[in-house]
């Protein structure tokens, strides 16, 4: 008996390990890690910090702080944020008809969520331009009550849902196939309405992979540049673009003003993405009662 015993807990052991390293080789592999991600991550972060440290703190403020740069900062960072409150929220919608319901055409209807990932964002810029101008078929017909929507704000948002949707739909869809509906059928037959089901249940759930799906959607929407460029008018105090004005400046050959601003631009992003990160590691933990 004893040697049963002690058979069991060698095999859990073993199933421990084997569970922890189904790739062998620890040190190739983190090797590789660590080396892939410092040279496509880290080393182009040191050298944007690197360029930024050539400016005095004066003058990197008034390079960040001028009417011009604040101007482009808003025009990113509100139409980023509206963009990704409507992909949380239409994502979400989208991820649930995917989930729950049969439909037909559902399988290219989920393909199709993927194609500004594959879709070159020149192109998409250019496409979005033609519809939403006051000569499109779109954008023509809201000309006609005096609503303009390229080279505005409002074409700005309209292009960042369109690159930024993906994001939640995939973040959110794995987390709505994974969720159990028998606690949903529990709760309906101890008198629960649809509204009570939905706050109660599949919210805490689900708003975790939201908030991700949000903050990477704001991040790409932030850095965006070729889907809005054409669309955004480029006009300065107005829809002028953050990487936009990067460019600008790179093409003037003003390379640490051009850091200096691409690194509050990435500050923002890596905040954002941290937060949203944070929220949902806590959640996983919860979930998981705490470990």
């Amino acid at each position: 008996m004893r040697n049963i015993f002690r058979t069991e807990g060698h095999l859990i052991k073993f199933m421990k390990n084997k569970k922890n390293r189904v790739i062998p080789m620890f040190g190739v592999t983190m090797g590789i890690t660590i080396a892939m991600i410092s040279l496509f991550v880290l080393l182009p972060l040191i050298t944007l910090v690197i360029y930024s440290t050539d400016l005095s703190v004066k003058e990197f403020a008034d390079i960040v702080c001028s009417k011009r740069v604040l101007a482009s900062f808003e025009v990113s960072i509100l139409t980023a944020l509206i963009a990704a409150g409507i992909n949380a929220v239409m994502g979400f919608i989208v991820a649930w008809v995917l989930v729950r319901y049969e439909f037909p055409g559902k399988k290219i209807v989920d393909g199709m969520i993927e194609l500004p990932f594959a879709l070159p964002t020149a192109v998409a810029g250019m496409t979005l331009t033609s519809l939403l101008s006051d000569t499109g078929s779109i954008g023509g017909f809201f000309a006609r009550f005096g609503i303009k929507i390229a080279y505005t704000r409002l074409g700005i948002t309209i292009a960042l849902v369109f690159v930024g949707i993906p994001f939640v739909v995939r973040s959110v869809q794995p987390v709505l196939e994974k969720l159990d509906t028998v606690y949903e059928e529990a709760a309906s037959m101890m008198g629960a309405n649809d509204f009570e089901i939905f706050t109660k249940i599949i919210l805490p759930e689900v708003l975790p992979a939201v908030f991700v799906g949000f903050g990477l959607a704001f991040g790409r929407g932030i850095g965006e540049y070729g889907s809005v460029v054409f669309i955004a008018g480029n006009q300065p105090y107005k829809t002028e673009i953050v990487p936009l004005l990067i460019m600008s400046k790179l093409e003037s050959f003003d390379f640490t003003s051009a850091c200096a601003i691409a690194l509050v631009l990435l500050t923002v992003s890596f905040f954002v993405l941290f937060l949203t990160n944070s929220i949902n590691n806590r959640a996983v933990r919860r979930r998981n009662g705490g470990r």
